[in-house]
């Protein structure tokens, strides 16, 4: 499988959306890049693209991390739930939580994969639908409906999917960053 790289557009949305959420207006984002505020703007505008070494400042900062006590109790929902359900980071699809019933279906220990990326185990389906959350608005409104849709099979011993309906509800965390519930129903 590929590996997934937010386009120009979708990382200058989530870019100016944590903006927004932590009051900080361009300029003094520029400052934290080392980059003239113009560049925000292009970036946020999906204009210009960011060189690899600003790339990987401003992933840094989007990840989501679940550091609040509220966080923290979201986690602990994931966690517990009998239902089949994992919480990754909307942006770089780490895996942040897992119920008992997903992980059980994992053909490696969860411990090995929290906080790693699941993009290698997407499905066609999911890569297509992936693709097109920028053209729903998925990244720019505060909570975007939930998305369903049918996900195929990735043959993968270590984190299987099987043929079945998928669900994503995007999240807010304390922090602003954004996190994507997916539940298999």
């Amino acid at each position: 499988m590929s590996r997934l790289t937010p386009t120009p557009l979708a990382l200058g949305i989530a870019l100016k959306r944590w903006r927004l959420l932590h009051r900080v207006k361009q300029t003094h984002a520029a400052e934290i890049f080392s980059v003239a505020q113009s560049t925000v703007s292009r970036w946020e505008a999906g204009l210009q693209e960011m060189e690899p070494a600003e790339r990987v400042k401003v992933e840094r900062l989007l990840a989501a991390r679940l550091e609040s006590a509220a966080d923290r109790a979201l986690d602990r929902l994931v966690t517990e739930s009998p239902r089949e359900v994992h919480l990754v980071c909307d942006f770089t699809h780490r895996l942040l939580a897992c119920s008992s019933s997903r992980a059980a279906q994992f053909g490696v220990p969860v411990a090995a994969l929290l906080g790693r990326s699941l993009w290698r185990y997407a499905t066609p389906e999911i890569m297509a639908k992936e693709h097109l959350l920028d053209d729903l608005g998925w990244r720019s409104v505060l909570a975007p409906l939930p998305l369903e849709f049918g996900s195929g099979v990735n043959h993968s011993s270590h984190v299987p999917i099987h043929d079945s309906r998928c669900r994503w509800t995007r999240m807010t965390l304390s922090d602003g960053t954004a996190v994507r519930l997916v539940e298999t129903l």
